[in-house]
């Protein structure tokens, strides 16, 4: 059988019909003659879908100190404004203590709150900001998108390419293909014009550029200490090296001297940050005391948290998650009260709250938690929830529709859609959750494989066999597979037809007539 070897051009080829034309252009930040198969177009519409949900994805906003926020945004657009390239930039601090820094296509730029904290002055946090506009403004991350040819089926999938599609019919897409942009590796040259022209945006935004040198320095003895917080973040797709760092202090030398370092701003701008540091180590303490089955060492660490900043969501509703496992339903809901309050824009607490409310009778105040959710970020979870509601209000058909969104998560709650899914819809509709082919075994004889694609032991399941005719199958014969077919399982069954050539073979066919979920 011949086979057709996809080169580079040819892939490259593909994805430019795909995205509706490609040519070549003139990079923005370094003059240089590039292949743009991405246009700013489709470059802000990915932005644009992708930064609130990977955002909450990551941990939500921080929304304790606005002050900083907007600190943080001031800086960021003091630097856009003598980038090489307008766009709509916005800068974020994320609820997260990793120490990360990010940026979409379309100048949408992130930084976790636990960079910050090690962070020593302003003009740092310029190196920073500088660096991620860099990316965004030079169209790093669009050649990323470019070069991964794996990423053109999750970008066309995902309607990203300046379609109609909404991003409510995408269910975790976005959140994801976020990941996949955030978290790829920039190549050597990507993080050299980030580093340089980052710095020329420092200096021509008043700041001293030999900042960048710093923070350089301490980003390489951190990664060399092998601190693994930082290198779950900020290094995973920024590796520093020593490179880097004479790289950074000859561009210091070659751009004026002087400019702002603000240290002091800076540290009394990020002053109740340093002060509850302490809350989040505890808290994230806590997360992994719980992933060791240790509940009692993860209350007094969040009871640590909650004592030292007593506003944050996040430790509200893991006491929630807490009491409500330990069986105190009302003190769990009085806890997803607080953080829901504490940070309403954030897409968590709410389905946990839901989960509870439903479980407490309130199904009317349960689905507005869902469905609050599912507005600020489309998750299995609340899918699976309104599912639950449609099927307490005996919907059915909605419910059915719910659970297969549902169950295509690979999680617990994917797992419980697809058991739900399959004992409401498996009889009346077998021939979806079991997949079936026939073939010829080595002596002649049709075989029925069947595959269980239900995501949930069935048992049971009943096929039957026939010539196929102007109205359907004729003369048919019913088989049975006995026993349990765990998820993902085939297996074949011989009938009694044979033996025959393939080509009498194919006036057969086969179907499911019947299965059942083991319960």
């Amino acid at each position: 059988m011949n086979s057709v070897r996809r080169t580079p051009i040819a892939l490259a080829a593909l994805l430019a019909v795909a995205l509706g034309g490609a040519g070549c252009s003139t990079n923005p930040v370094t003059g240089e003659q590039e292949l743009s198969l991405v246009s700013t177009e489709q470059e802000l519409a990915i932005g644009s879908k992708n930064y609130g949900p990977y955002r909450q994805a990551e941990g939500g906003d921080y929304v304790l100190d606005p002050a900083l926020s907007a600190y943080v945004e001031g800086v960021g657009q003091r630097l856009a404004k003598v980038s090489d390239r307008p766009l709509p930039y916005e800068f974020s601090i994320v609820n997260d203590s990793t120490p990360n820094a990010w940026a979409l296509p379309g100048g949408k730029i992130a930084l976790n709150r636990g960079l910050l904290v090690e962070l020593q002055s302003e003009a740092e946090l310029a190196a920073v900001l500088g660096h991620e506009i860099v990316h965004a403004a030079a169209r790093h991350t669009a050649q990323g998108i470019q070069r991964g040819w794996a990423m053109q089926g999750a970008l066309l999938a995902a309607g990203l390419a300046l379609g109609d599609s909404r991003y409510g019919d995408l269910a975790m897409s976005g959140a994801q293909l976020g990941s996949q942009l955030v978290q790829q590796r920039y190549g050597r040259d990507a993080e050299r014009e980030a580093d340089f022209y980052g710095m020329q945006y420092m200096a021509r935004a008043g700041y001293d550029p030999a900042a960048a040198v710093d923070l350089q320095r301490t980003f390489l003895r951190l990664a060399e200490g092998k601190e693994q917080n930082w290198l779950a973040g900020l290094f995973a797709s920024h590796p520093p090296s020593q490179e880097r760092v004479d790289n950074n202090r000859r561009t210091a030398r070659e751009l004026s001297a002087g400019g702002e370092i603000g240290r002091e701003r800076y540290q009394r701008m990020i002053a109740r940050l340093k002060r509850t540091k302490p809350a989040y180590d505890a808290y994230d303490a806590a997360r992994e005391a719980i992933a060791a089955g240790d509940k009692t060492r993860a209350r007094a660490l969040l009871d640590r948290a909650i004592d030292i900043e007593p506003e944050e969501s996040q430790f509200w509703e893991l006491r929630g998650e807490l009491l409500a496992e330990a069986g105190d339903r009302r003190a769990a809901l009085t806890a997803y009260d607080r953080a829901v309050r504490a940070n309403p824009g954030y897409f968590r607490p709410y389905v946990m709250r839901g989960f509870l409310r439903r479980q407490l009778g309130d199904r009317s105040g349960a689905g507005k938690d869902f469905q609050r959710s599912l507005d600020l970020l489309p998750t299995a979870e609340a899918r699976y929830g309104l599912g639950v509601l449609a099927l307490d209000a005996g919907r059915r058909d909605e419910a059915v529709a719910l659970f297969r969104l549902a169950a295509s998560a690979d999680s617990a709650v994917g797992k419980a859609a697809s058991r739900d899914l399959a004992r409401l819809d498996l009889a009346q509709n077998p021939g979806r959750y079991v997949g079936l082919s026939l073939g010829l075994d080595g002596d002649g004889y049709l075989t029925l494989v069947v595959e269980n694609r239900a995501g949930v032991p069935i048992e049971a399941v009943d096929l039957v066999l026939g010539r196929r005719g102007t109205d359907g199958l004729v003369d048919t014969r019913g088989y049975r597979v006995d026993g349990r077919l765990g998820p993902g399982e085939r297996r074949a069954l011989r009938s009694r037809l044979g033996p025959m050539d393939a080509a009498t073979a194919r006036r057969y066919g086969a179907m499911v007539t019947g299965a059942r979920l083991v319960e």
